[in-house]
């Protein structure tokens, strides 16, 4: 069984929303710091958004371009991580991965601390 699992890519048109899921597998999400990470074609992979463990006061972080739009959120009952991306654009179409760090409780989106990755989930955004 995958430590974490994405789930909720898909098309959709500019303006729209998608709502990505990350399940954990063997951890409690609220004992770390989880990431979400993106990939476009030909592009390095950057951080966008994080949400710190709940001892670190789940304190949440994103990358500049995606402030105002997505919302990264935790349900510990469901050992889920949730980030809720609106108004998405064109330039969002990418590969979404969620990650966790075993080393690290405080917001982070460097990438060199997360330990865990998901397999990633396609989000492409386009009329």
């Amino acid at each position: 069984q995958l430590p974490l699992v994405e789930s909720g890519g898909g098309l959709v048109q500019p303006g729209g929303f998608l709502r990505l899921s990350c399940v954990a597998s063997g951890f409690n999400t609220d004992h770390y710091v989880i990431g979400w990470f993106r990939q476009a074609p030909g592009q390095e992979r950057e951080g966008i958004s994080c949400i710190s463990a709940v001892r670190d006061g789940s304190t949440t972080g994103y990358i500049d371009s995606v402030k105002g739009r997505f919302a990264i959120s935790r349900d510990n009952t469901k050992n889920t991580v949730y980030l809720q991306m609106n108004s998405l654009k064109p330039e969002d179409t990418a590969v979404y991965y969620c990650a966790l760090s075993l080393r690290y409780g405080g917001p982070t989106r460097n990438s060199v601390v997360y330990d865990y990755w998901g397999q990633g989930t396609q989000v492409t955004v386009s009329s």
